[in-house]
């Protein structure tokens, strides 16, 4: 039985994986689906507002604390990425396998806000005006989002090494919005790297909800 704990993107919450996570416990493994801090529908606008990504990466080792995890499969989806390579390099050992599901891919001293392209950061820009703290979800998409901390998007991570030394390693490319996604040069770089395993879904940004079978299978290592 594996474990895996499941971190969102950027707005999102643990509800964004709710079609990928009974497919996963019917395959008897134990799977975890976090809300990050400030994404909580209860969160006061001073939690949105100190929210950054140390507390996002302190969340996910809270949890690793709190269920005693180990041997973890660490996934994260879109900024989720920026989440679990943080938490991961301070996770002394608890983290076996890391998936990038359509999710940024950082070095240390790089953030979000570094590593996604124009389009993206003039869209945070204009997303926290009217507050200065809390990004407003894009136009659409489900009625759940909630307004993202800005400074966690804006912090560095700081990598000491121990990240690169998780055994498994996997990046999801997802093809099906080549006209719009920050991850093509990243997808490039990754197939490059011996360390890394690449692998290519023909969705949009949100494969969970697109493609939840072929999601599992590949969290299964069954695709």
């Amino acid at each position: 039985m594996a474990t895996l704990v499941l971190v969102p993107g950027g707005w999102h919450g643990a509800w964004s994986f709710e079609a990928v996570v009974p497919l996963l416990e019917r395959a008897g493994h134990a799977v975890h689906a976090l809300t990050l801090t400030g994404l909580r529908p209860d969160d006061d606008a001073a939690t949105v507002a100190a929210a950054n990504l140390d507390t996002h990466a302190d969340d996910v080792l809270r949890l690793l604390d709190r269920a005693s995890l180990t041997g973890v499969t660490l996934v994260g989806h879109s900024y989720g990425g920026m989440v679990i390579a943080a938490a991961a390099d301070r996770a002394a050992g608890r983290i076996s396998r890391l998936v990038h599901l359509d999710a940024y891919v950082p070095r240390d001293g790089e953030s979000c806000w570094s590593l996604t392209t124009e389009r993206y950061r003039q869209a945070f820009a204009a997303g926290a005006a009217t507050t200065g703290y809390a990004v407003r979800p894009p136009e659409g998409g489900d009625p759940r989002r909630r307004p993202h901390p800005l400074a966690s998007f804006l912090q560095a991570v700081r990598l000491t090494g121990a990240y690169a030394q998780i055994p498994t390693r996997e990046f999801v490319y997802c093809s099906g919005w080549e006209d719009r996604t920050p991850f093509a040069d990243l997808r490039a770089r990754l197939q490059a790297d011996p360390d890394w395993r690449v692998h290519d879904l023909p969705t949009a940004h949100n494969p969970m909800r697109e493609a939840p079978n072929a999601v599992a299978a590949l969290l299964l290592g069954t695709s």
